[in-house]
């Protein structure tokens, strides 16, 4: 598994990765320059393709072979540039609360949602203190718990202002609608249907692009749909995994 943020170690992910460990063997690392991975590396050494060559060594290393890949948020990028380099190397891809399409593209949901636009007024009134809880969770009363949860975790060596000032590679490179179609796996795009980062509509784009793709949609969840909902969002993983070759 590719974790997001990537800001952030893998630990908030746990929630839903442990109903799936129960009968799978789940690998997941922190990206260099978060959780308990190197820190103070130089600038260039936390450049995206960097992620990409860590996680085909610690496959090989670990003597995995082909493996089952999930990516989530912006892991779901890091997913998609994997297996364009190496298409091999992955017999299932799973896309978690991610999307192919550049930001902009979901600004117009967003724009038009009037309950994400009530909750980042609720996120910039608070100055930073709700750690975008309320945009992340849809169910409001788990809100403080994922807050909790995330409180300990170590902001990364990672920093969005060196995306904004243009000093960082792109996740993908392409378009990453044509690399996963000319990839031709089996594909699970797994989304919250109420996801404010990464609204539904963009999911759905993407499977009706992708023949190989199925998509399911958890009810009542946002974009920490493995947090919000464990047990469903890993049982649609369970599932897609056991379908015959």
């Amino acid at each position: 598994m590719l974790h997001g943020g990537p800001d952030l170690g893998h630990s908030y992910l746990v929630p839903g990765l442990e109903p799936l460990a129960h009968d799978h063997h789940v690998v997941i690392f922190d990206f260099r320059g978060c959780g308990r991975s190197s820190r103070g590396l130089p600038e260039d050494a936390l450049q995206p393709e960097y992620v990409i060559d860590d996680a085909h060594r610690l496959i090989d290393r670990l003597g995995l072979g082909r493996v089952d890949l999930l990516g989530f948020s912006t892991g779901g990028r890091a997913a998609t540039a994997f297996v364009q380099r190496h298409p091999n190397q992955v017999r299932r891809l799973v896309l978690a609360s991610t999307s192919a399409y550049p930001s902009a593209d979901a600004e117009p949901y967003l724009r038009d949602w009037p309950e994400y636009q009530r909750r980042r007024a609720l996120e910039e009134a608070a100055g930073g203190a709700l750690r975008n809880s309320t945009i992340f969770v849809w169910d409001l009363e788990k809100a403080a718990g994922y807050r909790d949860l995330i409180e300990g975790l170590d902001q990364g060596d990672w920093s969005y202002q060196r995306y904004l000032d243009g000093r960082m590679h792109p996740w993908v490179v392409g378009d990453a609608e044509a690399i996963l179609r000319d990839w031709g796996g089996p594909i699970l795009i797994l989304h919250g249907e109420q996801d404010m980062g990464f609204p539904l509509p963009l999911a759905e784009r993407l499977h009706a692009a992708l023949p190989a793709s199925e998509l399911a949609v958890i009810t009542g969840a946002a974009h920490l749909c493995h947090y919000e909902q464990p047990d469903r969002w890993a049982q649609r993983i369970r599932a897609f995994l056991a379908r015959p070759d």
